[in-house]
């Protein structure tokens, strides 16, 4: 009877063993599967445009490029600087959206789309930026250029100057409307960069990029940007077109919080830049988010201050902090803290004492600065000496 019980046991126990490899070879499986699903990206769609790029509009990271660098003739594209110096223009106070501005025989000549203005009457700067912006005028670009610096070739300069403040480095300009040049260039990235710090600065502005229509001497036109009617989460932005510059398309659109900014260069039809350009919002928008993942008022880390009335210090980061990422891969970043030195009384509210990095996987995704939350008194003379004293004897042994 011992003995059948004792191979009965011996068979339940191969049969379990059995089982939890079985279990065990399964949980692995489905954990590979976990993994390899977290940095699953695949490669950008293919395209018609030879040349584009996509942006988080937040915080800047490149999604996809190809050609980004190189120098391209921006077509209509160019009045998206017009507007952003005009804007500025605005915000600084050195002309006015009321203005009545007076319109020259050069600007009413103007060949190209146009926003139909007559020669020797005053029109709205309003107006004319709307007839710039929506109906891609280039009667109302010569009309802005000519009230903000008297001249449009005064206006280019300052075009100039705007773009060299910005970091495009790959951009001239040599006139406002986009008007064919071969020293009139720009290219992928220098188009996403003056976006998306148009869109930061000049939100209002922005907001005309989104209007279907504008009505001026009575006549109707529709904003040339067919992705306003084809996607509802487009806002943006301007397109352009010569022979010499194909079809282009700089576009902007909001899904699930997170802003993103397509810009193709060069389709060899108006449908393909359509095509190209939603191909790659979708693509954006499908695998990636932008998520907030540090801000300024939460605390980090509560850090131990020697020689101070308060035993610790709350610590931030300098910033909020925004990733763009596959929503899988939030969860797998790790906050990795490093002070630049021990904590000593006093401490000022803000005062940066190292710094924060996020890393996922081993990299570094990003890097702000770690700031004190509030003021730290020192103590007295004979308090800070004694704290002195212990922190020499903790230093000597934690080094050891």
């Amino acid at each position: 009877m011992n003995l059948a019980m004792f191979y009965l046991n011996t068979y339940k126990m191969k049969i379990f063993f059995k089982f939890t490899s079985i279990l065990w070879l399964f949980l692995m499986c489905f954990v590979g599967l976990i993994v390899a699903e977290e940095s699953f990206i695949p490669k950008p769609p293919s395209l018609n445009a030879t040349n584009y790029i996509l942006i988080d509009s937040v915080s800047g990271r490149i999604l996809a490029e190809s050609g980004a660098d190189e120098r391209i003739e921006p077509a209509s594209i160019t009045k998206v600087m017009t507007g952003y110096v005009a804007a500025d223009q605005i915000a600084k106070g050195f002309v006015s959206l009321e203005d009545e501005v007076f319109i020259s025989e050069e600007c009413w000549r103007k060949g190209g789309s146009k926003m139909f203005i007559r020669e020797g009457t005053r029109v709205l700067l309003s107006d004319l930026i709307k007839g710039m912006v929506i109906q891609s005028g280039n009667d109302a670009s010569c009309a802005i250029a000519e009230h903000v610096a008297v001249s449009e070739e005064g206006f280019v300069d300052l075009m100039q100057l705007y773009a060299k403040e910005l970091g495009m480095e790959n951009t001239q300009f040599k006139n406002v409307s986009g008007w064919p040049d071969p020293e009139h260039f720009s290219s992928a990235r220098d188009l996403a960069l003056l976006t998306k710090t148009l869109i930061d600065k000049f939100p209002d502005h922005y907001s005309l990029y989104k209007e279907k229509y504008f009505t001026y001497n009575e006549i109707k036109q529709r904003n040339r940007n067919s992705l306003l009617w084809q996607d509802e989460t487009v806002d943006g932005v301007k397109t352009g077109h010569t022979e010499s510059a194909g079809f282009c398309l700089v576009s902007s659109g909001v899904r699930n919080d997170t802003r993103l900014i397509a810009v193709t260069l060069r389709s060899s039809t108006e449908k393909a830049r359509l095509t190209d350009n939603r191909r790659l919002l979708d693509y954006g928008f499908r695998y990636y988010r932008t998520k907030r993942v540090l801000e300024t008022q939460s605390v980090l880390i509560n850090e131990q201050v020697w020689g101070g009335e308060d035993e610790a210090v709350n610590l931030s980061s300098s910033e909020d902090l925004f990733l763009t990422l596959s929503p899988r891969d939030f969860p797998r970043v790790e906050p990795r803290i490093e002070l630049n030195d021990y904590l000593q009384a006093p401490i000022a509210k803000g005062q940066v004492v190292g710094k924060v990095d996020l890393i996922l996987d081993g990299d570094s995704l990003a890097s702000v600065d770690l700031i004190a939350m509030q003021d730290v008194i020192a103590l007295g003379f004979f308090g800070r000496a004694w704290s002195n004293i212990k922190l020499l004897t903790y230093q000597f042994l934690i080094e050891e």
